[in-house]
């Protein structure tokens, strides 16, 4: 078994309609650490799901729901920290304002 650490979502803005971030191929991926800052002069929320490699986001897969994020406000989700996305899962999100929220995502990917 070999293990790699890796930068599974580099930096970017979050979208606001569901968007696929990250597709676990060929790997499980351990998620280590999940970021979001609000960098806009309003509150934003951001929804998260995890979704597995036969699914489509939805309520069944969803992780984190509508977190508001207060201006300048970062939070780096304990609730996705652990979590196990299976070959062709993914992390799917949603954001309220499609220029307010900047993701990062790092992890452990197993082959």
């Amino acid at each position: 078994m070999a293990v790699t650490v890796s930068n599974i979502i580099p930096a970017k803005t979050a979208e606001n309609s569901q968007t696929t971030q990250y597709t676990s191929s060929g790997v499980q991926t351990i998620i280590d650490k999940f970021t979001a800052t609000n960098y806009s002069v309003s509150a934003a929320t951001i929804s998260v799901n995890l979704v597995t490699a036969a699914g489509a986001a939805g309520n069944d897969n969803l992780i984190v729901k509508t977190k508001t994020l207060q201006p300048t406000e970062t939070y780096t989700f304990p609730e996705l920290v652990g979590h196990v996305i299976p070959n062709n899962g993914f992390i799917s999100t949603i954001a309220s304002a499609a220029s307010a929220i900047n993701i990062r995502a790092s992890g452990r990917l197993v082959s």
